[in-house]
């Protein structure tokens, strides 16, 4: 069995992100492309996005820390720490209302 903190790597993403030019930075928790389900930790700083994209698959998204909004068309949903939010099986986008950290988790 293995255990990770995810409090701890949201931290650790976060300060990764600070550095990155890109203003974000992940790191797969478990799983990956290979396996049906896969969990990735994701940070961006505060006003940086991960463009608009098609879903995956079946996703949800567990904000660690921090505030984003969760984007599909015409709607629009925020999340906060402690919040899930079901990703829509469609185009979306995720913006960072503040540094925010989440974790992503895919089943294909």
């Amino acid at each position: 069995m293995d255990k990770t903190s995810l409090t701890a790597l949201a931290r650790q993403q976060l300060k990764l992100a600070a550095t990155s030019s890109s203003g974000r930075s992940s790191q797969t928790v478990y799983g990956g492309h290979q396996r049906h389900l896969r969990q990735t930790v994701i940070a961006l700083g505060a006003g940086k996005s991960l463009a608009e994209h098609d879903s995956p698959g079946e996703a949800t998204l567990l904000v660690l820390s921090g505030k984003l909004a969760l984007i599909c068309g015409e709607d629009s949903w925020k999340g906060s720490t402690g919040d899930m939010l079901i990703i829509p099986a469609a185009r979306h986008s995720v913006e960072a209302l503040e540094d925010v950290a989440f974790l992503l988790t895919v089943a294909k």
